[in-house]
């Protein structure tokens, strides 16, 4: 399928009109990693390191400390691994995400079916220059789909051009 010109204003920034998947910023990984991080390191290092340190005879405080720093670490990692295997792409059938790594999730929304878009910006989001696009669909068992930690200058050209397609297709 060929894109036609008139659906990629040259104002878009990292569209590709060969339809593929374009990657989130680099920027949004440290707040992937963080949260990623701080999530596994509290919730899973703390219960280990207690676990570790009554099995192994250990010493309670600085075994936990140490094994919920590690796992924090580790989930940090994993939280910049998450990061990079998550895309977009915008093309002629409409707005599509996919995420996942041994198992990938896609989600396309027809522009037919976009009833309205947001912006979210954290505190850490606006520092950093991200937004998360909010597409709010009908007739989805997903009232809606968000695309984390995009560039801000992105996501609201994103947010206008869905916006445009969405008027001209309830115009016509």
């Amino acid at each position: 399928m060929t894109d036609s010109p008139d659906l990629f204003p040259p104002d878009l920034p990292r569209i590709d009109h060969t339809g593929g998947w374009q990657p989130l910023p680099r920027r949004g990984a440290l707040l992937y990693a963080a949260a990623t991080g701080l999530t596994l390191g509290v919730s899973i290092g703390l219960g280990l390191g207690v676990a570790v340190s009554v099995v192994f005879d250990l010493e309670r405080l600085r075994t936990i400390l140490v094994v919920a720093a590690l796992v924090l670490l580790a989930g940090a990692a994993f939280g910049v691994f998450r990061h990079r295997r998550i895309g977009w792409k915008l093309d002629a059938d409409g707005f599509a995400t996919r995420r996942g790594g041994l198992w990938w999730s896609e989600t396309l929304v027809p522009v037919s079916r976009v009833q309205h878009l947001d912006l979210e910006r954290g505190p850490l989001e606006r520092r950093l220059g991200l937004a998360t696009l909010v597409v709010h669909t009908a007739g989805t068992r997903m009232a809606a789909v968000k695309l984390p930690l995009l560039g801000f200058a992105d996501a609201e050209r994103l947010r206008e051009h869905l916006a445009r397609q969405v008027a001209t297709d309830d115009a016509l």
